[in-house]
Formats: C-alpha cells, structure tokens, sequence
C-alpha cells in the first residue's frame, strides 16, 4: 500500500499506517479546522476553571500525591515548567528516531481531540516541530507506563519549551531553543493544565505497537515463504496445507498461512518429484514443517488482536483530568497502560514461536539424518567445510533470547509516587522488548532463507517453484551460492536486510505482502471480522505421529 505523503489529525482517529508514514517515513502533518477550533473552545472552559476559588486537579492544583495542594494563580506557569522539567528524568541511551517521532504524534493527536484543555498554540508547535524533523531525545529508561509514558512525554514537552537536547532533521544533536529558532518556532509558555496534558498518555507504547504491527506484518509473510523454502528443499509434502484440511479447524491466520504457503510452492518440479506415494514412502513431516500454518496462524491471529486494541486506542483521548464532550473536568484512569502493554506481551510470545519454528526447520535442513539427502551442513567439501554450521548457532542463540523476551513486562507493578501510582503496566519495557524481538526474528528468518535457498541449488538439476524461485534468485543478488566456505556474517546481514525491508515478502506474494492477511479494520471497537476475508494469499518424512 502506497505510503501516505500528508496525515491529517483532528477529523478521524489516526490508522496505525499513518503513525508509521509519519514516525518512519517523515510524512507532513496537518492539523484541520475543525481541532483547532475545537481546541480553543475546551480551552475557554479551562480558563475558567482557573479563575474559580474551588480548586480544580491539574489546573489550580500540584499533581499526583500533591493533588490536594492549591497552588496561586502567580505560580502556576512556574508550575507547569516545573512539572515538566522533573519529569524529563529519563536515562540511558537514546531512543530510536521513529519511536520518538510516533511518541510526539500520538500526543499531538490526542492534544487534537479538544478534550485536553491546551490552547490551539501547543497544538500548532507540535505539528511544527513534527514537520520540521525536530526529535527530542528520548532515553531508554524512565516510564512505568502509568500515568502514561510520563518521562518519554515530558523530554517532548521540554523540547517544546526551548529546553534540553534534541536532533535536527540531518541527525545532528542541538539545544532545543537553537533548533526551534533555526525553524521559526516560538519556545512554548505554558499555562495552566497544559503541562499535564502534554505527558499522560499511552502514546509511546501505543507508538512502538503501531511500528510493531506493520514489522510483523511483512515478517509473518516472510515467515510462511522461509517455510515453503524449507519444505521443498527438504522434500517436504504440501498436501497437508489443502484448503480443505485448513477448513476443518476454522482458524482464520491458519487459513491465510497455508494458502501462501500453497502460493509459494505451486508447481514446484521438486515437490512433483517426489509426489508418487511408490516413490516416497515416507508417512509425513515433522512438525515444524507440517505444522507451519498452526504456528504462523496463530502468530496472525495474536498480530489482529493487538490491531484491534491498537485501534481502540488510536480512536482514544488519554489524558488526566479530562475535559468531557459536555464540559466537565475529570479525574479519571485511562492513562493506565494495561490494554496496550497486554498486547505487547502477547506479540513477544508469537514473535518467541515463530522464530523458534524457523530455527529448527533451519536445524532439519543441516542434519544429513533429516534433510533427506542433502549434505551435512550444505558444506561443499563435507569434513574441510562447516557449510552453515554457526549460521544456525546464531538462530538457536537468538531463539534462545526470545524466549526469555517472552517474559511479560506486564505482570509486574512497582509502586511510585509515594504510593498515589501503586499500580503502574510497564508498557513501555513490554514495548522496548518486542522491539529486540522483532530484530531478532527478522535474523532468525533470514538465516532459514539462507539456508532454505542453498538447499534448493543443492537439488539441481531439480527447480524450484516459480515463486520460490524468484526469491532464490532475489537472495543469489547479495549472497553467492553453494561453494567453499567464506565469510558468513556479511551474507546473513545482507539477507537481513532484504527481509526487513520486505524485499523477500514482495518477491513471494507481490506489493500486499507487508498485510499479507490483516483485515481492513474499521475503528468500532464492536466491529469483529474475519481475518481471511481481506488477506492476500498468497511433506511426509520420518513417520512422527500428530
């Protein structure tokens, strides 16, 4: 799908594609009309409030444990910066440029819904330092992910008042105030409720799952090509990925599994080769060629749960206090980052399989006991050659991560803010983890279509599938076939980047690969679909029982 050039906020939830076009593909951001008038009609109603003898929490009160302190309207801007600036405590190494940049859109979104009490300049700023490629840095460590990404948000608010470090557009590192003057951006003053409001929200966890959904997208695409490369080359069968087989257990991610794996392998003269049952005698495959579609189904199915919670989300105004359609400033938990970091910990479970399914068909490709007649490790010169030996002690030790990736963040809670935050989601650990998940899942395929390939050139004079023999031949462009050892870790980077770039799931399954079977959602959080309605679609051995 063609990446949006212009987003547009404030007239409709954003779609996690447009976070990604924004966050990774620097697309411009406009704020319509509309949220901004709405935005200076909720900040009337503040104003207010501000000027009521009756305290009122976030507006003419301290914060968190100190809600219950009045503060004088003559102190209340030094509030606000103060707020900020105790909250920017993050630490350690900076944070990605994209995972910034989606952090800082998915506030700007929010402060767009008019239900956060900002006046229309912070609105502006935002989308203006959004367009002008300014990136605050952000560090690894400083959220619980309750009240919302509080430390992440607050080192985007301090940019937004002319203070701390940030990077340009070229990546270089600059003082906030010199990089927003060289922009013809004002340094924001904020008055009252403002400073709540541009740090309580979900938006950097939400961010890292938006950048999450379209990763896996392409990677579980790859995935079911990386095992049709394996089942061939290893004289697998593809009759157990029937569609009428699929349609006796009704799971919608198995279904769109086994039809590209269908895709990939039809009319391969290897798998004819070997489909005479007076040929092959062998009763079926093992499982982690058999049962790919059960394992990458449920990877997909898990992959459309956490869309559907990405999108509730998305349609969401988190903030505290909030201020209501009907004019009313609430107290409220929405911040709580449970619904997302859930998911989160859900996609590094599949993400922990998924991988762990590719490592051992790579294992079975190496095995000479296993891979049906081909050499020993596919060396050349069996006993002077290792082949791909390591190549598959790096999938096993990267596997070997990912389980301990797996690990929900979610589970655990520590208490802060002198016991007011006792319950907090550590959403954004869950999020930081899944994104070194999906690294190494993307290493960890494309070592099996490394391996995958070379055992398809060690078949010849025998081809290989029109489809798998594109991608084949797309991998033969930066890694050489069968011969002597060489050096190994450039090949295996090489093919890395060719899958994290969806190269290899375009190759197989055309431009759709990278929501090779994600539903076009709509953003009712009642709405329940089919995930085979709208994706794209893309052998017996060792006599194991089911």
């Amino acid at each position: 799908m063609p990446v949006p050039t212009t987003v547009t906020l404030g007239d409709a939830p954003l779609t996690p594609a447009e976070v990604v076009a924004v966050a990774r593909h620097d697309a411009h951001v406009v704020v319509s009309d509309a949220a901004l008038a709405r935005t200076a009609e909720t900040r009337a109603l503040i104003e207010r409030l501000a000027d009521d003898p009756q305290p009122h929490y976030g507006i003419s009160t301290g914060f968190g444990a100190l809600a219950t302190t009045f503060i004088a309207p003559d102190r209340r801007r030094q509030l606000q910066a103060s707020l900020i600036r105790s909250h920017a405590a993050g630490t350690g190494p900076e944070v990605e440029r994209e995972v910034v940049r989606a952090l800082h859109l998915l506030r700007l979104q929010t402060l767009a819904t008019g239900r956060t009490g900002v006046r229309p300049v912070v609105v502006e700023t935002y989308a203006a330092m959004l367009n002008a490629g300014i990136t605050p840095i952000v560090h690894e460590y400083g959220s619980l992910g309750c009240s919302g990404d509080l430390a992440p948000l607050s080192h985007i608010a301090l940019a937004a008042l002319g203070e701390g470090p940030v990077r340009t557009a070229d990546g270089a590192r600059m003082d906030a105030a010199d990089a927003l003057a060289a922009s013809g951006i004002h340094p924001l003053v904020l008055e009252e409720k403002e400073g709540l409001a541009l740090i309580n929200g979900t938006d950097g966890m939400l961010g890292m799952l938006s950048l999450a959904l379209a990763d896996l997208d392409t990677l579980l695409a790859t995935a079911d090509l990386a095992a049709a490369l394996s089942v061939e080359s290893q004289l697998g069968t593809d009759a157990v990925f029937a569609a009428d087989l699929m349609a006796l257990r009704p799971q919608s991610g198995q279904a769109v599994s086994a039809a590209n794996l269908r895709h990939a392998l039809a009319d391969s003269p290897i798998v004819a080769s070997h489909r005479d049952p007076a040929v092959c005698t062998r009763v079926q495959d093992a499982y982690s060629l058999r049962c790919s579609p059960q394992v990458h189904g449920a990877a997909r199915d898990t992959l459309d749960h956490a869309r559907m919670v990405a999108e509730r989300e998305l349609a969401s105004a988190v903030d505290n206090p909030v201020v209501t359609p009907d004019g009313r400033v609430e107290s409220n938990g929405n911040f709580h980052g449970a619904p997302v970091a859930y998911v989160l910990d859900f996609l590094a479970i599949a993400v922990a399989d998924v991988a762990s399914i590719s490592e051992r068909r790579t294992d079975r490709a190496l095995d000479r006991t296993r891979s049906n007649g081909l050499p020993p490790f596919l060396a050349d010169e069996v006993g002077v050659d290792s082949g791909l030996m390591i190549a598959q002690y790096a999938a096993a030790g990267i596997v070997s991560e990912l389980k301990r990736l797996a690990v929900p963040a979610s589970v655990d809670s520590i208490p802060s803010s002198a016991m007011q935050e006792d319950h907090v989601s550590m959403g954004w650990a869950a999020a930081r983890k899944l994104r070194r998940a999906i690294d190494g899942l993307a290493r960890v395929l494309a070592i099996e279509v490394v391996t995958g390939c070379r055992a398809l050139d060690l078949r010849a004079p025998l081809q290989p599938a029109p489809v798998t023999g594109s991608v084949r031949d797309l991998v033969r462009t930066v890694v050489e076939g069968p011969g002597p050892d060489r050096f190994v870790a450039p090949d295996l980077e090489a093919a890395t980047q060719l899958v994290v770039s969806g190269e290899v799931a375009r190759t197989a399954f055309g431009p759709s690969a990278e929501r090779a079977s994600a539903p076009a959602r709509t953003n009712d959080p009642g709405s329940v679909r089919s995930s085979a309605d709208s994706r794209s679609g893309a052998a017996p051995f060792e006599g194991e029982q089911a």
